[in-house]
């Protein structure tokens, strides 16, 4: 391929487009430049479908590089190892709009590779990625039925920025990517600070108008050096298959099978009509190899026409009906706070963990503005969750993804750490899966954050609208609260969290080629009626505010501040001094450049003990202060008292006692614990202390 430039600006920077100078062995590669951000896009596919796969083998890579912002990698090997939480998160959105606009019935493997060349603050790497995956496929020869394209909107002030910086992205109140093809958005993935329902609905369609903009083009770019689409092997069902099944398990039969509100039930019907199929085309060998998939697409068609014909749900559920909630606070002994929310067969346990500030994540990635984090939000998703059996593997990328979705629903509404001194932990573990349990995540997780002490603003709840379509674009039904079969035979998964005054979180997952606004806003409105029901009716009854202090086995923490200048007194010639500090208290100290001292422990006394060194440590003697110290050290003029670490004076065998004494032995030994009064400055300048003179 020829080389090619191609150039357009966007939000008031120049976008640039190599086509044709590197990686052209690709099927399709893009060298993006925006600003001096730079990032190689490919995409590849093989020639034959892989054989024995009902699905479309696609994998997303955002590789960062730590050489993109001027660093060598941490750790001991000094090169990038795992993908980074925000690589993974960056690939799910880049997978997200991109994967249902490639035809259904290919099972070509296909690659999209992101490399972070380099990375300019002011235009975000991971925006970069989403486009020039875009373009990559679309100018390649893998069938596609894009272009797709995504914009980022900050807001400060109530201003919306379009495409912001990371600084604007990272302390904005809101983040906003939306992804769009010609006619319809595709993907919403948002955070936001409470942003109101129809303040998000005009954020999202500002991206959507961007968009369309981008997609002119990369129509441009396709037109002159697109190449043209390989043909490649459908992987469709037969028609004819289809004809048969119906003889066999006619369509009223099939609707009884996948019309039950029980999970097991359903899929044992389902397995007698398999067992009945696989005995009537026992001698059709290669019937019998995609009978699995013929099913499910059995499956899917049925439900479907169910739902969308009869508004007629699998468990018998209204539209906007929610399954029957519970929730419970306090079940697990011992720990800071636990919770549980049950929403039909989708159960959550969250635990919540509080930990002194020293004990937050660090963070080692290419946003600058982003080091460490205070509050972590984890999710497990073992096989028992869904009656299956396979050994756990550590978390995936959709366990990291359901993690984020939470984590970030709930941020908005954290105490600062001048408020609540502790870094915060909350793992959900997903005891039942039947759909959304990212969305029962967060409202498990809102009441174990309560239940700990987390003193949070406001109450967060979650929940996800589903969608089925038909021929046109105003025929579609809207189904509240969907379960895990609406789930997958369903064209939409559109998760809302948010408080009683606005949106926190936003993450849409569709299958189709686009949502219409009547869509997109009826979505949002559902959510909102629903989420509010929740915290009503469930949430409220069983935690309705934070407790007002943390349990009884989380740790303790005092704040207390010092003069900045002090900082070394307490810390002392290698942390000598609060090494003996933590020593002799059994406490945990952490200091902050500008003199915030946290001391957590859990121990009361043990706790105001080291408070009190501290205090001792940082305060210079004045005349008239009363001190208790250790004697250390014993010579003929006089003893040593440490009153704190570090922190130690000298009283003159004539201030020991009240009588003349001619040994200090005969009064004090090491080890005694004595009060001494200051009395200034002797006639060499020094601080002079004394026993006798204490009242």
């Amino acid at each position: 391929m020829a080389y090619k430039s191609f150039s357009m600006e966007l939000a008031g920077r120049t976008l640039t487009v190599e086509v044709g100078r590197v990686a052209k062995q690709a099927n399709g590669a893009a060298l993006m430049h925006y600003g001096d951000t730079t990032v190689l896009c490919t995409a590849t596919a093989s020639e034959k479908p892989r054989e024995g796969i009902d699905f479309f083998p696609l994998s997303v890579e955002f590789e960062e590089k730590m050489y993109s912002v001027g660093k060598i990698p941490g750790g001991f090997n000094k090169r990038e190892g795992k993908a980074s939480e925000n690589a993974v998160l960056t690939a799910r959105v880049i997978d997200r709009p991109m994967r249902p606009l490639f035809p259904k019935d290919y099972r070509n493997d296909c690659s999209l590779n992101n490399l972070v060349l380099s990375v300019d603050p002011e235009c975000r790497p991971e925006l970069v990625a989403m486009i020039g995956s875009a373009i990559a496929t679309s100018i390649s020869d893998i069938p596609f039925y894009g272009p797709c394209a995504t914009t980022q909107l900050g807001m400060v002030d109530g201003e919306f920025i379009v495409n912001p910086s990371q600084e604007v992205w990272d302390g904005g109140e809101l983040k906003l990517t939306v992804a769009s093809t010609r006619e319809k958005v595709i993907m919403i993935e948002a955070g936001a600070k409470e942003l109101p329902e129809d303040k998000m609905i005009e954020a999202i369609y500002k991206c959507h108008d961007v968009n369309q903009t981008i997609i002119a083009f990369i129509d441009k770019m396709v037109e002159e050096v697109g190449k043209p689409k390989h043909e490649y092997t459908s992987c469709a069902i037969p028609e004819e298959m289809f004809d048969e099944i119906k003889k066999i398990v006619p369509p009223e039969e099939m609707e009884v099978a996948v019309f039950s509100d029980d999970k097991q039930t359903r899929e044992e019907n389902v397995r007698q009509v398999t067992e009945k199929l696989e005995e009537a085309f026992a001698e059709n060998e290669e019937w019998l190899e995609i009978l699995p998939e013929a099913v499910y697409q059995y499956q899917k068609k049925t439900v479907r026409k169910m739902i969308l014909k009869d508004h007629k749900r699998p468990d018998g559920r209204e539209i906007t009906q929610i399954r029957p909630l519970s929730a419970e606070v306090d079940l697990i002994p011992r720990v800071h706070g636990s919770a549980m929310f049950t929403r039909g067969q989708t159960q959550i346990c969250n635990i919540t963990t509080l930990a002194p500030l020293s004990e937050k994540q660090k963070v080692d990635g290419l946003d600058p503005n982003v080091t460490e984090k205070r509050y972590m939000h984890h999710y497990n998703f073992p096989s028992y969750s869904v009656g299956e059996t396979k050994p756990s593997r550590g978390p995936g990328r959709r366990e990291i993804g359901h993690g984020a979705l939470a984590e970030k629903a709930l941020l908005p509404v954290l105490p600062s750490e001048e408020e609540f001194p502790y870094a915060i932990r909350s793992v959900s573990e997903t005891f039942e899966s039947n759909g959304s349990t990212s969305m029962a995540s967060t409202c498990a997780s809102c009441m174990s954050l309560m239940a700990a002490g987390v003193p949070i603003k406001k109450m967060v709840a979650g929940i996800s609208c589903g969608l089925v379509t038909g021929e046109t674009d105003d025929d579609f039904v809207l189904l509240t609260d969907i379960q895990g079969l609406e789930d997958f035979f369903g064209d939409m998964d559109f998760k809302v969290t948010g408080t009683t005054e606005g949106i926190t979180a936003i993450q849409m997952d569709i299958k189709i080629h686009g949502l219409t606004r009547p869509i997109v806003e009826g979505a949002i409105a559902r959510c909102r009626e629903a989420r509010l029901f929740i915290m009503d009716t469930c949430m409220k009854p069983a935690i309705s505010e934070p407790r007002k202090e943390v349990g009884k086995y989380a740790p303790k923490i005092i704040q207390m501040q010092i003069d900045p200048q002090k900082i070394g007194d307490v810390v002392g010639q290698r942390g000598k001094t609060i090494n003996a500090l933590i020593e002799r208290t059994d406490v945990k100290i952490d200091i902050t450049d500008d003199g915030n001292v946290s001391i957590c422990g859990e121990d009361a006394e043990k706790m105001a003990e080291a408070k009190r060194l501290i205090e001792v440590i940082t305060t210079d003697f004045y005349e008239g202060q009363i001190l208790e110290g250790e004697v250390i050290n014993i010579k003929e003029f006089g003893a040593f008292i440490e009153f704190a670490p570090g922190k130690e004076g000298m009283v003159h065998i004539s201030k020991i006692a009240k009588e003349r004494i001619d040994h200090i032995e005969d009064v004090l030994t090491l080890g005694d614990h004595v009060k001494v009064i200051c009395l200034g400055k002797d006639k060499m300048g020094r601080m002079s202390f004394s026993i006798k003179d204490v009242r």
